[in-house]
């Protein structure tokens, strides 16, 4: 059977092209981009990929279900810029796509500031990616989407590859983007926030990072890991109840 790989992209010159590369065996690929200023568009289109620009950002669940719509194969692949599919994976990929199951998760190793990060909560990490394509959806998230589907759902061996972190500056913008989406979230399923919830759950995010998983095992990297899991929950909790003027 076919296979389709989606992928959304905003300013992703730096990765598209090894993302792109990486999934070369697959019979489609559709790229849905946010009015990137750079030459990510122009980088997947000679990649071959079906590129389609949109003036809007309705989120991540949103943006990914208009590609997943655009998308014409009975299988599909759903990818970030700054993902990789290593050639172990791709043969498990490519057999899969001849299962009665709806769906398969991927495992997941990403890297931190360039290490691959093994414990702490980061490792294993399975996500729901290939799918059939009449049988599955995005959920409307704005960040933190997921892939559902409709029938059981099986598990592949081999990881793919997850290059994100790459310094300081990607931490700190992606740790902003992240904390205010979750917590514009959390705001409207009505779930409390404030200076004290933020301390706490910040505390205990750290520990449960960098003790109750493991992360101190990663090293400093494992350190620095669970110091950014810690603070994105901080500016999460506290950006729910905390006032102007307070």
């Amino acid at each position: 059977m076919g296979l389709s790989v989606i992928v959304i992209t905003r300013n992703e010159e730096a990765n598209i092209a090894a993302c792109l590369e990486s999934v070369a065996f697959a019979d489609e690929i559709v790229v849905v981009d946010s009015g990137s200023s750079d030459r990510t568009a122009d980088i997947a289109r000679a990649f071959g990929a079906h590129v389609t620009v949109t003036p809007d950002w309705p989120g991540f669940g949103r943006q990914k279900q208009r590609a997943l719509d655009m998308a014409t194969q009975d299988w599909v692949l759903s990818l970030d810029a700054d993902e990789r599919i290593p050639e172990g994976l791709r043969g498990e990929i490519l057999r899969a796509t001849g299962s009665d199951v709806a769906g398969f998760r991927i495992n997941r190793l990403s890297s931190f500031l360039g290490k691959a990060m093994r414990h702490g909560g980061w490792f294993p990490d399975r996500i729901l990616r290939l799918a059939r394509r009449d049988r599955a959806r995005f959920t409307d998230d704005v960040v933190h989407e997921r892939l559902v589907v409709d029938g059981p759902v099986g598990d592949l061996s081999e990881p793919m590859l997850h290059n994100s972190y790459d310094d300081v500056d990607d931490v700190l913008r992606k740790m902003r983007t992240y904390a205010l989406a979750a917590a514009e979230r959390r705001r409207r399923e009505g779930i409390a926030g404030g200076l004290g919830i933020a301390i706490a759950r910040s505390a205990f995010a750290f520990f449960r990072g960098y003790v109750l998983r493991g992360g101190f095992l990663d090293g400093g990297h494992g350190f620095v890991a669970a110091s950014y899991r810690a603070h994105e929950t901080f500016w999460r909790y506290l950006s729910l109840g905390w006032d102007k003027g307070r």
